[in-house]
């Protein structure tokens, strides 16, 4: 069968839940930073506005008082350019052209923010007012703070929601995944179903699942139908062709080659029965203790070909022989036919193996199983492809287990588990 092949656990780190949840936590830190400096800027803008507009009121107020009295007022400086800070001094000869103020916001982090303004007054000095600006950078730097604890807290509240959001969806992901496997393994009744009242793609992904399904068991209940009603239409004239076969002369070369030939069909429609036989569901095992050591050593006698049997600890089980027998007449025809020898039977309590020392089995039959109808590779030889679909299907009346595999040093390996004694 088909190796499975299991999705990221639902704590691993690669899972969607997990993926899904940090590209909301990633988006809602974006949006997050992103209004947070927007905020930021609007409110030092806004903040530095204000200060200038102090700045220059007070300045203008100063003026208007020096004008009148002709002294200092309390609250300003009156000095010469060059007691001045530099960019001050710039800031007011960038200005005197259209006879204006000039302002220059100081700031030296973390106590220093003052904002300066100036305007020329006689005798080439200049009247200045300096606004304290730290009250403006204070509430600033609490605003920021106060965005940064709420995108926190936001994010406490999505991260949950979004985990248990995520789960929901990926638990019906996961349901389905697991349904798929069932149906790859041969549980074609397996259906994802619809779960909840959620109209989305997933919804639509299982719909197409269960309905790729049902199409696939209609096609196989189909072919299974067309294999049965082959079988048994060609059972009648096949018996008529044995018993002319069996009125020819027996020393005839012609003769002999028609007897061997419909032999051949003779065998190939008794296997397109069992076959049909077992895909109904119709065969049952009879149980009984048998030794099977025994039962292999007879089975190996009487098959063609040489074989090396090799007794390790036989059991008695109990089994169906007659089934078993089948089972290890298949894989030793198959060993013989499509393998190179020496063809070894091992059986070691229980369990029994057959290999041989061709090419090995293909690809496609240790990943799908065996398939009617289907040898796999041209370097296998030839054949119908009947006898280990059988053999599986016989080990399964059994309860048994029969897996293919190639030896590590080459051939052909086939391992029939019965169950203990």
């Amino acid at each position: 069968m088909a190796a499975r092949r299991t999705g990221p656990h639902p704590l691993d780190p690669r899972s969607l839940r997990w993926k899904i949840t940090a590209l909301v936590v990633l988006a809602c830190a974006a949006v997050a930073v992103v209004i947070g400096v927007l905020v930021h800027r609007a409110t030092a803008e806004r903040g530095e506005r204000t200060g200038r507009d102090l700045a220059v009121a007070q300045l203008v107020a100063a003026q208007q008082e020096f004008s009148r009295t002709g002294r200092r007022p309390d609250n300003a400086s009156l000095e010469s350019r060059a007691g001045l800070p530099g960019p001050l001094v710039r800031a007011l000869d960038g200005s005197q052209t259209a006879g204006e103020y000039a302002l220059w916001y100081d700031v030296k982090a973390p106590n220093w923010y003052w904002m300066w303004a100036a305007a020329p007054v006689e005798d080439g000095r200049v009247l200045t007012v300096r606004t304290d600006m730290s009250a403006t950078v204070r509430s600033l730097q609490l605003l920021d703070r106060s965005i940064v604890k709420a995108a926190l807290a936001a994010l406490a509240v999505v991260v949950p929601l979004t985990v248990l959001a995520a789960e929901r969806m990926n638990r019906r992901l996961r349901h389905g995944s697991r349904t798929a496997r069932r149906i790859a393994d041969g549980d074609l009744d397996a259906r994802i179903g619809r779960r909840g009242r959620a109209r989305d793609e997933i919804t639509e992904m299982s719909a197409a699942v269960d309905g790729m399904a049902v199409a696939l068991q209609d096609r196989l209940s189909a072919e299974k139908r067309f294999t049965a009603d082959v079988a048994h239409e060609l059972r009648t004239p096949l018996m008529g062709l044995v018993t002319a076969a069996g009125l020819l002369p027996e020393d005839d070369e012609a003769a002999g080659l028609v007897r061997t030939q419909v032999r051949a069909l003779r065998g190939l429609v008794e296997d397109l029965l069992e076959v049909s036989r077992l895909d109904a569901g119709a065969e049952s095992a009879r149980l009984d203790e048998v030794p099977l050591g025994d039962l292999v050593e007879e089975v190996s006698a009487k098959g063609e070909g040489g074989v090396r049997l090799r007794l390790a600890g036989p059991a008695t089980v109990r089994t169906d022989p007659r089934r078993v027998e089948r089972i290890l007449t298949n894989l030793l025809a198959n060993a013989h036919r499509h393998g190179t020898a020496p063809v070894e039977v091992t059986v070691t309590g229980s369990r029994i193996t057959v290999r041989d020392h061709g090419p090995g089995f293909p690809g496609a039959l240790l990943a799908d199983g065996p398939q009617r109808f289907r040898t796999g590779a041209a370097e296998r030889g030839q054949g119908h492809g009947l006898g280990l679909t059988i053999a599986t299907g016989q080990a399964a009346v059994l309860g048994a287990r029969l897996a293919f595999a190639n030896a590590p040093g080459g051939g052909a390996l086939a391992t029939l588990d019965l169950p203990g004694p």
